[in-house]
């Protein structure tokens, strides 16, 4: 496993995060294990959120901090823990965004699933366009300086989003950022126009989430097959799925298929390897649910694409900006809702 730099900080990461969406998975035990052989591979970031739960869990916020919790009793001094606080964790007015209020109570509890005494990464997981920034940014600063919080960061946050919680953070005084955290793959490729230029200018290292399109480049699916019900693009998705993977979406997996045959690895790796490629990107997160799926991914940060291959993939997927809209969950918007939250 390779380590770097977290961004502007001094903390060394694995360059392979583990995400705990659990998008795929319904087994507490199975997800401890998919943990706990992560970190035998030598992943020290676990990724996690006060909104993050089993699939079929969703409605009880917080259940993936739980099982993070217990899977690391005795290992927690030599990890790297993140979580968030924004997205609707509730119908209560006050169960949603990023003020004072939410921030400081959904820390507490965040830190209460866990068992630990502090959040090493604390993430706004969207932009919160009613609360002043200087009321979120101060929040998260006495987080930090009551030891809770050890450094901060945003999510899913425009470049230039970025820029303005950057100069409020230097106006109040307050630590600065050290990361972003976004989609990245090479079915979207939309951070390279602005956020790329910005984080080199601020020195901000990327966690680049979905760096495998919500598994359309994990090597199990083909745009000439229907991906089969149990999988993530099952059920409903299975409707959606050729709208996704067709095109230049399709020739471009093409691609990193006969990569993959010539490096001796899976299509996975070498997706993966292409976003780590990029030296803005401090770690790509894996959204394994299974020890087998994270075992694999893992092995992506032995995987060195020569230059010439680099290009070959830059320019098949040049252009690509797949959002996935309405497929793969994600925050809630900053606009607060007039009528009651439900999770997405």
């Amino acid at each position: 496993m390779q380590y770097v730099n977290f961004g502007t900080a001094g903390v060394k990461v694995s360059r392979i995060a583990l995400g705990l969406g659990l998008r795929g998975q319904n087994d507490a035990a199975a997800a401890t294990r998919a943990i706990l052989k992560a970190i035998d591979s030598g992943i020290n970031l676990l990724d996690c959120a006060n909104v993050y739960g089993l699939m079929d869990d969703r409605v009880n916020a917080g259940r993936s901090e739980e099982i993070l919790g217990r899977a690391v009793k005795g290992r927690r001094d030599d990890l790297v823990i993140t979580s968030k606080v924004f997205s609707p964790i509730g119908p209560g007015v006050n169960d949603r965004g990023a003020s004072r209020f939410h921030i400081m109570r959904e820390a507490e509890r965040s830190l209460r699933r866990l068992d630990t005494d502090r959040i090493d990464v604390y993430l706004l997981h969207g932009f919160d366009s009613i609360t002043p920034l200087d009321e979120q940014f101060r929040a998260l600063d006495d987080l930090v300086t009551a030891g809770k919080v050890r450094y901060v960061g945003v999510c899913n946050y425009q470049a230039w989003q970025v820029t303005q919680a950057a100069w409020v953070q230097k106006e109040i005084g307050a630590h600065r950022m050290i990361t972003v955290q976004n989609p990245y793959s090479l079915l979207n490729r939309s951070l390279e126009t602005e956020m790329f230029p910005m984080v080199r200018s601020l020195g901000l290292g990327i966690m680049a989430y979905s760096p495998l399109a919500v598994g359309l480049l994990s090597g199990a699916y083909t745009p000439d097959r229907m991906p089969e019900e149990h999988t993530l693009w099952g059920g409903e998705r299975r409707s959606v799925f050729k709208q996704y993977l067709t095109g230049q979406a399709a020739a471009t997996l093409g691609a990193v298929r006969d990569m993959a045959a010539d490096h001796n690895a899976s299509v996975a790796q070498v997706a993966v390897a292409w976003v780590l490629a990029h030296p803005e990107i401090s770690c790509a997160i894996s959204g394994a649910d299974t020890a087998d799926q994270i075992a694999d991914v893992a092995g992506a940060a032995d995987v060195k694409l020569s230059e010439a291959e680099v290009t070959l993939l830059n320019d098949v997927s040049q252009g690509l900006l797949m959002t996935l809209d309405g497929v793969a969950p994600r925050p809630a918007t900053a606009a607060r809702p007039k009528t009651s939250a439900r999770r997405k």
